[in-house]
């Protein structure tokens, strides 16, 4: 059960699924992840093998020497590592979202020299939290004084992040200006190697509760100098760069839940499946099917969220600031709702550390739980979609959209090359992928009107198209304002990023409403959809059970 309406890329995917499989005795054997989580160690050997298939390319744009399928390329290939394990995908992929900043703001001779430096095994860090501030990046402490040769002197302490110990090469935002505020911090890429001995160490690994063998760390910069060349972007442009990045590594952060949750199914499913219960299998009962096949359109419906906002990000650049939040916030939830229905239909065996299949599924249930915290928590990334309701709710009820832009992110092909100046704060036009629920339920009617699908798909659509009415209208009556934004504004955001995982179905299924395999996969996905938005409502008995068939053929694909 794999590719949505409109397939991911399956180059460098196929490559790592092949390159893992051959491992598949040795560094990603579960017993090596479940000896090495156990030890907090970093899988090294994992991450090596990762580096011999080329993944880098993906982490590189392909202007300057990396792969040509862009943001959707770079989801899908890590997504297939974090259907293996969570944590190698996390150790290694965190090298995009440190390089992220350079590619959307950098000069030309720094990106250049980034793109080598990666292409060539170049680990990176994104050096933005502090201890005692946490997501708040405006009360950062760690400063950048100009040197009075010229450079800049970086004093202060970057913690916890992800690579800080193991990254050559640091993006770190530093405080410019004494007063701080949005004009007051800037970027720099700093090349810990180039750095005078003694005015950096790093800061010792903290334990986790999940990706226990992740290098997760610090680093304490002591008079630093780093050359003029090191600044990324203008002087006070670093928060605004910052956002800009984070539209793009929230996208690819979905990626992770989409891998985690299609190992859970797998695991899940030869639970059940083996699983001897009142003379027959746990997997033959009614009530275990219809959670396997619940679990699997919660993950057809992230999986259509996740595709449809990798591809906006080149075809509907400008409404990234929303597309991101809502699929950073919404694609990790909707993946942990299956994963917790799976973990109950497994019992104890879920959470055993090696009696069972080497612990997997504890492992990466731990794991996943951190996906909603990197990159902005789901609290943050809310409050970003909040601050953006007058607009949604005006185009909603407008129904205006970017027919062009849609059109281009729902086909299947080639993206064109991301236009990274296209990055906006806020959104003009809204999110074409939802404004546009009403003109696709119109479609649908006339499809079901001449028997080209059925009634039910039609009925869903214009459900949607409901719930979207009304999310505009609660919308337009909040009135957020920084701290004192009404607690029911971030349940509205809640219902908006589920009406936008429905919608991105919906899209998906119209552009290719033809394909039978396709067309089950997404219908489900709409009736997922519609049950997480109105409380009390149920898919039809039968909505699930074509998933769950498809589970039990030979090596199944699991997910849209």
């Amino acid at each position: 059960m794999s590719g949505g309406a409109a397939d991911w890329p399956t180059g460098l995917p196929g490559i790592l699924d092949a390159a893992m499989d051959a491992a598949a005795h040795g560094p990603f054997h579960p017993a090596t992840g479940a000896r090495l989580d156990l030890r907090e160690e970093f899988p090294a050997e994992a991450c090596a093998v990762l580096d011999a298939c080329g993944i880098a390319r993906a982490y590189v744009p392909a202007g300057l020497g990396g792969a040509s399928g862009g943001l959707p390329e770079l989801v899908a290939a890590l997504r297939t590592v974090a259907r293996r394990d969570v944590t190698v995908a996390v150790a290694h992929g965190k090298t995009f979202l440190g390089s992220a900043p350079s590619w959307v703001a950098g000069r030309d001779e720094q990106r250049r020299d980034l793109a080598a430096g990666i292409l060539g095994g170049a680990v990176v860090s994104w050096g933005l939290t502090e201890p005692g501030h946490g997501s708040d990046l405006l009360a950062g402490e760690l400063t950048a004084v100009r040197a009075p040769d010229g450079g800049w002197r970086l004093d202060g302490t970057k913690w916890p992040i992800n690579n800080a110990t193991r990254g050559r090469l640091v993006s770190v935002l530093a405080r410019t200006a004494p007063e701080g505020g949005p004009r007051g911090f800037s970027l720099f890429l700093v090349d810990k190697e180039a750095l005078e001995p003694g005015s950096w160490r790093a800061l010792p690994k903290e334990p986790t509760h999940g990706i226990r063998g992740a290098d997760i760390s610090g680093v304490r910069f002591e008079a630093a100098y780093v050359p003029d060349d090191a600044l990324t972007g203008r002087v006070g442009d670093g928060l605004d760069v910052v956002l800009r990045s984070l539209q793009l590594t929230r996208t690819v952060c979905t990626s992770l839940s989409l891998g985690a949750g299609e190992h859970a199914l797998r695991l899940a499913h030869a639970f059940a499946a083996g699983r001897a219960l009142y003379g027959t299998t746990l997997l033959a009962l009614p009530l275990a099917r219809r959670v396997l096949g619940r679990a699997a359109a919660s993950l057809a419906l992230a999986d259509a969220a996740s595709l449809l906002a990798a591809r906006s990000a080149h075809c509907l650049t400008g409404e990234m600031s929303v597309v991101s939040a809502v699929v950073k916030a919404g694609v990790p939830e909707i993946v942990q709702l299956a994963v917790d229905d799976l973990a109950e239909l497994m019992g104890a065996r879920g959470f055993l550390m090696e009696q069972d299949e080497h612990g997997r599924f504890q492992k990466l249930e731990r794991d996943h739980r951190i996906v909603a915290v990197f990159d902005g928590s789901t609290a943050v990334n809310r409050s970003a979609l909040i601050s953006q309701f007058p607009v949604l709710a005006r185009r909603i009820h407008s129904g205006e959209h970017d027919d062009a832009g849609l059109t281009a992110a729902v086909t299947t092909g080639p993206v064109p090359p991301l236009d990274f100046g296209a990055l906006r704060l806020t959104s003009r036009t809204g999110c074409s992928v939802v404004q546009a629920l009403p003109a696709v339920s119109g479609r649908f009617s006339e499809l079901a009107a001449a028997g080209a699908v059925p009634r039910r798909i039609h009925d869903l659509v214009d459900m949607l198209a409901e719930e979207a009415a009304l999310i505009a209208d609660t919308m337009a009556d909040l009135r957020p304002s920084g701290r004192d934004t009404p607690p029911e504004a971030f349940g509205t955001a809640r219902r908006y990023e589920r009406c936008y995982a429905g919608a991105a179905a919906a899209h998906l299924l119209l552009a290719h409403s033809g394909d039978p395999r396709r067309a089950v996969l997404l219908t489900a996905a709409l009736e997922r959809a519609v049950e997480l938005l109105r409380p009390g409502h149920e898919a039809p008995e039968d909505a699930y059970e074509p998933l769950v068939a498809r589970l039990a053929a030979p090596a199944p694909e699991l997910v849209a």
